[in-house]
């Protein structure tokens, strides 16, 4: 038979690939930071996620808002998610105009703050859907915003100040602790309101809001990364 000019890797080269992909994300010297930094983010959020649908449809007795499916539809599945879009919307335009540096507090902020509101709606178990739709409204927006800075920053661990030779498959790696993330904090989220009640169970997810505060403090971004590029004009 012919020799064909294409080269067949085989098996060994390719899991060899893999390992020298993998083994070039975790020996970055930051690498524990930026660990922390895609387990934390969403901590609060995390588990608070995974109790909106009980919260919303338990009883006032059991500490819920006794709302019926059809409400919490069109709290949550039609406001929420056009308020959580339009934040999106914005927080990619603002970080384009300023870049990453510039709007990381800003957004952190903005993803962590609201949570004050399921403190509000825990407490005061208002009966007026319009309440319930601005405060979750106003959540998802802050939500959406701040997002904003957890993609970019996924980005820019993967780009490695423009050294990066396996962005994708860094990037693939990102995601996969940003799934982590959500899901572990998650896992456990159903006991801790059982433990607490959803009066301090929302105040339990502010304080795991913390976490992502701190380690924020101890990153080091590119002024410039996130920036649109200006046009050259000739």
């Amino acid at each position: 038979m012919p020799q064909t000019d294409v080269t067949v890797k085989g098996s060994g080269n390719v899991f060899e690939e893999f390992l020298v992909t993998f083994k070039s994300f975790f020996v970055r010297k930051d690498i524990l930071l930026i660990l922390a930094f895609l387990l934390t983010y969403r901590l609060g959020e995390a588990q608070a996620l995974k109790l909106v649908a009980p919260f919303f449809l338990d009883t006032m007795a059991k500490g819920g808002l006794g709302l019926t499916t059809k409400d919490v539809g069109l709290v949550y599945g039609t406001i929420g998610v056009i308020c959580l879009t339009i934040g999106g919307i914005i927080g990619g335009f603002a970080i384009s105009r300023g870049g990453l540096r510039k709007w990381l507090w800003p957004m952190i902020f903005a993803v962590h703050i609201p949570n004050l509101l399921f403190v509000f709606l825990a407490y005061t178990q208002p009966s007026s859907l319009w309440v319930i739709s601005l405060a979750i409204g106003l959540e998802q927006l802050g939500y959406g915003f701040g997002f904003a800075a957890y993609l970019l920053f996924m980005i820019m661990v993967a780009d490695n100040n423009g050294k990066g030779i396996h962005k994708t498959a860094h990037y693939a790696i990102c995601t996969g602790f940003m799934a982590l993330g959500m899901m572990l904090p998650g896992m456990v989220s159903g006991w801790i309101q059982t433990q607490l009640g959803y009066q301090h169970f929302f105040i339990w997810v502010c304080i795991c809001t913390l976490p992502s505060i701190i380690v924020a403090l101890f990153l080091k971004i590119d002024p410039a990364f996130g920036k649109k590029k200006e046009e050259v004009k000739v």
